[in-house]
């Protein structure tokens, strides 16, 4: 993996997050280097969702009322179907998103988490993947969806479910670091 040294990662979820999808990238992206924090609508905690069932809880390092786009490198967005779906609610998890988006940094969303990339109105005309019952969706918010690992359009990367994590976030990773010589 690309070493991220001295990237800030912002990794947007709340209640309901696939466990796998947001503590896998996190770790895997702090090993490499970056400085990762989670961003939530909520203090405190926020629970995973993991496969079945309720999972373990996380720390929240910054409110969304805290966090601004352009101090991150690389915004992610896990999955889970609970997740993206009550942060798609929130304007200023949409807002977060929209802008961040449009700032040209590469967004990284898995599974579920795509759902906040429509809700952003930032899919059109996109080449997008996700989990396979958010097609239609993509596909009305005028996405072009495929059914590959990863798939990379712009700023925007995006993958299908756990499986695809270790190709998702060397994507991630390698995005970010492109990203940061361009703007270097």
């Amino acid at each position: 993996m690309q070493a991220l040294n001295g990237r800030k990662v912002a990794i947007l979820a709340t209640d309901g997050f696939e466990q796998v999808e947001l503590t896998e990238p996190r770790d895997k992206l702090a090993q490499a280097g970056a400085q990762v924090e989670i961003i939530s609508p909520k203090t405190g905690e926020i629970k995973a969702w993991k496969f079945t069932d309720w999972g373990e809880s996380v720390p929240v390092d910054r409110s969304l009322d805290e966090a601004r786009p352009e101090d991150y490198d690389l915004l992610v967005l896990p999955g889970g179907q609970i997740n993206p779906d009550k942060l798609r609610t929130e304007p200023k998890a949409v807002d977060f998103v929209r802008n961040f988006c449009g700032s040209g940094k590469p967004v990284a969303a898995i599974c579920h988490g795509p759902w906040m990339l429509v809700e952003a109105g930032v899919v059109q005309g996109r080449r997008v993947t996700s989990w396979p019952s958010l097609r239609t969706d993509l596909s009305n918010a005028g996405a072009q969806w495929v059914d590959e690992q990863v798939v990379e359009d712009g700023n925007i990367v995006t993958s299908r479910k756990p499986d695809d994590l270790p190709a998702f976030i060397e994507k991630a990773a390698e995005k970010t670091m492109h990203a940061a010589s361009r703007a270097a």
